[in-house]
């Protein structure tokens, strides 16, 4: 609020969207509107790596600053191509959007840069790791000066690269950093176990069958294992899906609402494809493959512990990525409670083929299973 340029470090759920939506507002609202151009001119730009993040920014948006007058609009890939470049078109105070599809209307001239007083860009890591660092910098070499703007850029983590970006096109920005390991202590009840290759999948659906486990978002390390496993589970274990950014955006919607609404009871997904996705009421959290990074095992068993619930999360340390468990520990800042396996509770699900035996069948991300 203080008109400061900010990059912020922030994990999900610790309230960053609020907060820089917010502050665009109050910096709109406190200067005259100009003058309408000839050509679209948005006052304010948020982009975001993913449609979903996009999406939620925008609902946000609608809900905080719907008393405002401000007019605002969402544009991401994948969809409503036509419609949204009519709209643009026709002018937009808040343009929220993906890189991609943001910049495809630019260089169209469907609308201009130069009258922008608020620039956010929301996930930078994700933006270096999806490969939008390049669109990133395009459109910020096309805003006004760095002094006549208010920009925010937030990230789950500051790295050098981060920092480098913030360094060139904000002005002077203030450090600010949200300890994400006092959230999770706090938060989420956390528990490890210590299975076999063999017996990960067989574990994870002994797991997904009790009570309490109502709904549960999977993490694996990558997008292969996530298509493995969720066929697996969809045979074995009952409805399971996996997103990845190669499922088309209308399925990813349906997708989300099925799970929303509890009609899909176990979603898996990888770091890159869940980064964004705005999934509430999540029961359980899973690391079927523990993160190579520690910041995204607290990324991870974040989405279970939103506006002060108490989340749920379960580990396995396999032999193939245990070497991960003491730095995430040091990170934490505490050991994971140990539980044991009970051998009985894997035997319904040992004689199924495992997760990789499903790598040839079709590109189909899970059915609508029957619960074992």
């Amino acid at each position: 609020m203080a008109g400061r340029d900010v990059a912020g470090q922030a994990q999900t759920g610790t309230g960053k969207t609020a907060a820089f939506l917010l502050a665009l507002f109050d910096r709109l609202l406190g200067n005259p509107s100009p003058k309408r151009s000839k050509t679209s001119a948005p006052r304010a730009v948020v982009l975001a790596p993913t449609r979903e993040l996009a999406q939620q920014i925008e609902r946000d948006a609608s809900l905080l600053g719907g008393a405002t007058g401000l007019s605002m609009m969402v544009v991401y890939g994948g969809a409503a191509y036509k419609s949204q470049r009519e709209r643009l078109g026709r002018g937009v105070d808040v343009l929220i959007g993906t890189p991609g599809r943001l910049l495809d209307y630019y260089r169209q001239g469907v609308f201009s840069l130069h009258a922008v007083e608020v620039i956010v860009i929301d996930e930078a890591d994700r933006m270096y790791d999806l490969g939008f660092i390049r669109d990133i910098r395009y459109v910020m070499r096309r805003l006004p000066p760095r002094e006549k703007r208010l920009s925010m850029l937030f990230s789950a983590t500051l790295g050098y690269l981060v920092l480098e970006l913030a360094t060139q096109h904000l002005n002077q920005p203030e450090i600010v950093r949200i300890e994400p390991d006092k959230k999770v202590v706090d938060e989420v009840e956390q528990w490890l176990y210590y299975p076999s290759s063999e017996e990960k999948a067989p574990l994870l659906a002994a797991l997904l069958s009790r009570k309490e486990v109502e709904r549960s978002m999977v993490f694996v390390n990558t997008r292969r294992e996530a298509d493995h496993l969720a066929r697996w589970l969809d045979k074995w274990a009952g409805t399971a899906q996996a997103i990845s950014g190669d499922v088309p955006q209308t399925k990813r919607m349906r997708m989300l609402k099925h799970f929303h609404d509890g009609e899909l009871p176990v979603l898996v997904a990888t770091d890159v494809a869940s980064r964004g996705l705005h999934v509430p009421d999540v029961s359980h959290v899973f690391n079927y493959d523990l993160p190579q990074n520690p910041e995204d095992y607290v990324h991870r068993i974040g989405r279970t512990a939103r506006a002060g619930e108490m989340g749920h999360a379960v580990s396995f340390a396999c032999e193939h990525y245990a070497y991960s468990l003491p730095e995430i520990e040091t990170f934490i800042g505490h050991s994971i409670e140990r539980m044991p396996i009970d051998q009985d509770m894997l035997a319904p699900y040992m004689q199924a083929p495992s997760p990789r035996a499903y790598r040839r069948k079709s590109r189909h991300t899970g059915g609508r299973g029957r619960r074992r």
